[in-house]
């Protein structure tokens, strides 16, 4: 297989070497190029000889020398090179099959690509994975892997994921740690079916993988107002989020005694759910599972409150709105207050934004959609600016879930908007105008 070249870096090794936009590159010495891992690995030694194929066809072969981690100049059209790859389970719980119709194309594909687990740090259930790139990920040294395991139990994953490889495919978290590659793993759980008992099973069979599994997170399954004709499950209550919790902090005392680390950790959720007061920032460690929304809450008010011990300023004229979903409305409330406290003449209005579009036990804010926002803020006087979430918008950084887009909702609302930093010091320089 060969991969094109969509450009040339002007400067570069590839440019000086006459190497050209359209060309197709087919090997570095000797290694058949199929996507970037391939093209990341090989293109590290300090001499390469590059086999390319011109695009009027021709062969040539072109010999470079230079240090050993320089880049040579070469743009490719996608990361992969190719096409990503899809999932192939069923999963009882899979969010993208409750997503309601009428969405854009791209939020209906569901991915379970072994590269974008290492390029993008995306989860994946490794029922896709072939022995060939098993072997590939650990000569390449690919690391960490990132793995949605749901549970150790193999027959089990087999019904969860309606996938007769699902079970099986387990075998690759053994080969990876024997191989030294790390783990970082995902148990999203369904109340009655692969917690209680099958989550202690889970536990213990992971932490035999330590130390190369890193860090284990249980995060609860996520229901939205479209699942007709779906698996039923039910939602966690403050009585079964407890109870997870609860077997997350036994498994991590006996874990700790032993191993001096702690590795498994419920989700934000779990504890709102639980109506349980959230860990500081120091149980999390270094905050290995944040993309999970794990240390989340916790890690926003550290950095929040480190930001405004440092601020100088005690007045400011400006008067604003927050928005933000149901679920971190009291912290945002609370990371308010202290500001407000502190800097008199700043008047924050913060404003929990219902999901209509998903459903009510949809409470996270990076599912909000520019329509729910219009409609929880209309008619409000929302002063001079109104801040959105990190989250809420697509990668390219301009439009909702539900495809409005930000210069839309500002036109509606006749306001600035603004989207907040991922950071708590990124929230309060939001707050305060960027002083």
């Amino acid at each position: 297989m060969a991969v094109k070249i969509s450009g040339i870096d002007n400067g570069s090794i590839a440019a000086k070497k006459k190497i050209c936009a359209g060309d197709s590159l087919i090997s570095i010495n000797g290694n058949e190029i199929n996507d970037v891992l391939d093209y990341r690995f090989y293109i590290n030694e300090t001499k390469l000889l590059l086999a390319l194929r011109t695009s009027q066809g021709k062969y040539k072969f072109v010999m470079i020398k230079k240090d050993e981690f320089d880049d040579i100049g070469l743009e490719f059209e996608t990361y992969l090179m190719d096409k990503q790859r899809s999932c192939k389970n069923k999963c009882i719980f899979c969010f993208i099959d409750q997503l309601p119709k009428g969405l854009r194309k791209s939020l209906y594909f569901k991915d379970d690509d072994s590269r974008l687990s290492f390029l993008f740090g995306n989860y994946i259930t490794l029922t896709n994975l072939t022995d060939a790139e098993a072997e590939r990920i650990i000569k390449m040294h690919i690391s960490p892997v990132n793995v949605s395991v749901q549970t150790m139990n193999p027959e089990l994953r087999v019904k969860m994921m309606a996938n007769p490889k699902a079970g099986e495919s387990l075998k690759y978290l053994q080969k990876f740690a024997d191989a030294g590659i790390s783990l970082n793993t995902q148990l999203v759980l369904c109340p009655s079916i692969n917690d209680g008992a099958e989550l202690e099973y889970s536990l213990n069979e992971l932490a035999k993988l330590y130390p190369a599994a890193q860090s284990i997170a249980a995060v609860p399954v996520g229901l939205s107002d479209h699942r007709e004709g779906l698996y039923p499950i039910e939602p966690y209550s403050e009585k079964t989020a407890g109870e997870v919790i609860d077997i997350i902090d036994n498994f991590n005392k006996r874990f700790e005694k032993e191993n001096g680390a702690v590795i498994a950790y419920a989700a934000d959720e779990f504890y709102l759910k639980a109506k349980r007061q959230m860990p500081n920032a120091e149980y999390y460690n270094d905050f290995p599972q944040l993309e999970n929304g794990v240390g989340m809450w916790a890690l926003l008010k550290s950095e929040f409150e480190d930001a405004l011990r440092e601020i100088k300023v005690t007045e400011l004229n400006r008067k604003i709105t927050v928005v933000t979903g149901e679920a971190a409305y009291p912290l945002i409330c609370e990371l308010v207050n202290m500001v407000q406290n502190k800097i008199k003449g700043l008047s924050v209005q913060v404003i929990a934004v219902k999901n209509r579009l998903l459903g009510s036990m949809i409470t996270v804010s990076g599912l909000i959609c520019g329509t729910d926002i219009l409609d929880a803020v209309k008619g409000l006087d929302l002063g001079e600016e109104l801040i959105i979430p990190p989250n809420c918008l697509r990668s390219e950084g301009d439009m909702f879930l539900d495809d409005m887009t930000v210069e839309g909702l500002s036109e509606k609302l006749g306001i600035k908007i603004t989207q907040n930093g991922s950071s708590g010091a990124d929230l309060l320089s939001a707050l305060t105008g960027g002083i």
